[in-house]
């Protein structure tokens, strides 16, 4: 079924496709995406191809995102959300431990946005005792890590439940990575969308400290004329 699958994969692979996602993910030398390959297969066909290999095994999905293959591993994640989606009980844990055992090889942002929510999000959300693991990885020097910490917060986010954002985002506050501002500003305004005012009153009050990319991704759905005052430090 592996073999099968990555045949799937291949034959759908385009080389324009693939130096797209070369350029998009940074693989320049230096860059958080160096070393990565990509063979360039469209999200709408990773899908598509990924559905029909739901009943992979789990050490054959770990073998997937042991590859430095970017599709391979998305598909790996893929298939992960369809599995924990039919599973029940126990085996919804066994799912979410094997993700968190292999946090760090959910090594891109699209991996990483189209898996966590669905699978650490979810899990937490109906286990609150074991919350603390997101805390655990924000403080984590993985790039990837903190990115999981934030983006599973979405699923808390659309059962209105903001105060894990917000503790998440103060302690992040000050990282420097572009992709961590970005995803940070991406769930704020996603709270902003359940509930304005407790977005606002967390701008006020760190607007000195939250950078720039967070701020203005976390304000785009504000008015224009709240958004100029946002960004000047002016909204009362």
């Amino acid at each position: 079924m592996l073999n099968q699958l990555i045949s799937d994969l291949q034959k759908h692979s385009d080389i324009k496709e693939a130096e797209l996602c070369k350029r998009f993910c940074k693989t320049e030398k230096g860059q958080y995406g160096e070393g990565y390959v990509f063979i360039g297969v469209k999200m709408s066909d990773q899908r598509r191809i990924s559905k029909k290999y739901v009943g992979i095994s789990l050490p054959r999905i770990q073998m997937l995102l042991n590859s430095n293959i970017q599709e391979y591993k998305m598909s790996a994640g893929i298939i992960l959300v369809y599995k924990y989606k039919k599973a029940k009980g126990r085996d919804k844990e066994e799912i979410f431990n094997f993700y968190i055992k292999n946090t760090k090889k959910f090594n891109n942002w699209g991996v990483v946005d189209v898996t966590c929510p669905w699978i650490v999000g979810d899990f937490l959300l109906n286990h609150q005792e074991h919350k603390k693991i997101l805390y655990k990885l924000v403080q984590s020097d993985n790039l990837w890590e903190k990115r999981i910490s934030i983006v599973s917060t979405y699923t808390f986010i659309k059962n209105n439940q903001f105060e894990d954002i917000l503790a998440i985002s103060e302690l992040l506050l000050k990282d420097k990575h572009d992709l961590i501002h970005k995803a940070v500003g991406w769930m704020l305004r996603e709270v902003g969308k359940k509930d304005k005012r407790v977005l606002d009153k967390f701008l006020k009050q760190h607007y000195k400290d939250i950078p720039r990319t967070a701020l203005r991704y976390a304000i785009e759905k504000h008015p224009e004329d709240e958004r100029k005052k946002l960004l000047k430090g002016e909204l009362k």
